[in-house]
């Protein structure tokens, strides 16, 4: 792989991002289960429900406060490392970060303080009240984001301005309703539930396992897994949606996903395994299974899924029209919007949804206009990600997810009978299964950001144009700055949730116990 600034301005933010992405789907999943677990408080006025709310609340702003500190400097990347796509794009993607940033320091940050420090200022439904403003907050918090990076995948509601160059709102309703962005949305924060109820699952299993709070540990999984069961059926019906998404505006990536090379006549069998060979540019030994990808891809049996080959013929055909949009752009600016001529004017409405295409020229020439048959070559096969890193982790993403819904079954069905603390093989399980569902989180956003390349914005951006201008050393040191500062919080929630976990939940002092039982004084007269 070719070191440069492109390269190591990737590397930095996929490492910053998958770093901060370690606390965020606990958070969203905690979050929840707080706001059920005092639910069932308030209803039946049971001092173990408002002692589980407060254990597992402790974990929740442990690793909230660290998921806050690692993503405050992710936004500022934008203007450090990726200035022209700020630039560029910074009319659209702006707002949704804007608004996520309101609701995460103003709605979050309230409530949660009102949920930690508010125990016994406030009612009992005062108190849910803002627990639920919690779990909400969280929520919608990260559907700004999601709509954000959903735009980056499929750009809906804008146009380009060639006054401006830049890409501008002209609906944000679309932007908001952006169906890529939805899909994105309800499959992360299932994820976050599966995340969250594997995370209470596991510890619970070792207090089984080591004979202590017992009671606490055993409801703590009842919920935990039911939360759990519904997460993990929801994040894999939520996939196969993301699957449609893709077939509909993002072809590549799921040619890629697949392995397929050629275009299969309809309907599509799914590549079970495989050995991608991009110098040879088939997959060797592929096993398929038929009709699945064309019932995913398409929700249907007549329809064909285009494969790398012919995506990479179309690219060529998209580049061409995309010099003709950069051609008539550039007698635009040089006329400075005066006399310009109707059929310039008429070149760039018709073919200016291309110029992005063009761009990806500007890896081999200067002027996209002087590029040779070989140049559009080589741009249209850069529309090509690495094959085998997306085949893989896509499969191991669906292995475990599979395996969630299974692993949570089980637990439901104990819960359900009262076996829980009677296999302790399944309780050992649980607890090694505790890192899984981090796993997938990641697996699913490598395979969601390394299949849009060499896309910084889908069909608009290359990632190649959209960095600052800056030197290697520069962005190796920041990057290299970033990393060791990470690894120090993550070491700090680490030792910070482990400690919290061996020291158990603390007695409620100010926990509403009744009078039976309580001493009692009478002052003297």
């Amino acid at each position: 792989m070719e070191i440069d600034v492109v390269t190591l301005s990737r590397l930095q933010f996929a490492l910053t991002a998958m770093y901060h992405f370690l606390f965020v789907p606990l958070t969203l999943g905690l979050a929840i289960l707080l706001a059920i677990m005092e639910t069932t408080y308030v209803m039946t006025g049971r001092e173990i429900w408002r002692q589980m709310t407060k254990f597992w609340g402790t974990l929740f702003g442990i690793n909230f406060a660290i998921g806050v500190a690692t993503g405050l400097t992710m936004e500022f990347q934008f203007g450090m490392n990726w200035s022209y796509y700020s630039h560029y794009v910074g009319d659209i993607f702006g707002a949704p970060l804007a608004i996520e940033g309101l609701m995460a320091f103003f709605l979050e940050a309230t409530f949660v303080g009102l949920f930690f420090f508010g125990w016994n200022k406030l009612s009992k439904l005062q108190h849910l009240a803002a627990t639920w403003a919690v779990a909400l907050g969280t929520n919608f918090s990260a559907l700004w984001i999601l709509i954000a990076n959903g735009w980056m995948q499929h750009p809906v509601g804008a146009a380009f301005n060639p006054q401006t160059m830049r890409m501008e709102v002209t609906n944000f309703y679309d932007v908001l309703f952006n169906p890529v962005a939805q899909a994105k949305f309800v499959h992360t924060v299932s994820a976050g539930y599966v995340t969250a109820a594997m995370f209470v699952l596991g510890v619970s299993a070792w207090y089984l396992l080591k004979g202590r709070h017992i009671e606490l540990a055993k409801r703590s999984m009842a919920v935990a897994a039911s939360f759990g069961l519904l997460g993990a059926l929801s994040v894999v019906v939520l996939g196969d949606e993301s699957g449609y998404s893709a077939t509909e505006h993002q072809k590549m990536k799921l040619a890629v996903m697949e392995g397929m090379w050629h275009t299969e006549k309809a309907p599509a069998g799914f590549t079970l395994f495989g050995i991608p060979d991009q110098e040879k540019r088939e997959t060797k030994y592929a096993i398929h299974v038929p009709y699945v990808l064309g019932l995913i891809a398409t929700r249907s049996l007549t329809q064909e899924v285009p494969g790398i080959v012919d995506l990479v013929n179309r690219a060529k055909l998209d580049i061409a029209k995309g010099v003709k949009a950069y051609d008539a752009l550039t007698t635009i600016r040089s006329q400075k919007g005066q006399n310009i001529e109707q059929a310039t004017k008429n070149a760039f409405e018709e073919n200016g949804r291309y110029l992005g295409y063009a761009f990806l020229l500007k890896r081999y020439v200067e002027d996209p206009r002087k590029a040779t048959p070989e140049m559009i070559e080589k741009a249209a096969w850069d529309t090509v990600p690495t094959v085998w890193p997306m085949f893989w982790s896509f499969r191991l993403m669906v292995g475990l997810g599979l395996y969630f819904i299974l692993f949570t079954g089980v637990f439901f069905y104990l819960a359900s009978t009262g076996g829980l603390d009677k296999r302790r093989w399944l309780l050992r399980l649980a607890v090694w299964s505790i890192p899984l569902p981090w796993l997938a989180a990641e697996l699913g956003w490598f395979v969601a950001e390394y299949g849009r390349q060499p896309w910084a914005v889908e069909g608009v951006l290359p990632t190649a144009i959209a960095v600052s201008h800056l030197g290697i050393w520069e962005v190796a040191i920041t990057m290299t700055g970033f990393v060791l500062f990470y690894t120090v919080l993550l070491v700090i929630e680490m030792k910070l949730m482990l400690k919290a976990i061996k020291a158990g939940p603390q007695p409620d002092r100010n926990a509403d116990v009744p009078l039976v039982g309580r001493v009692q004084t009478v002052p003297a007269e």
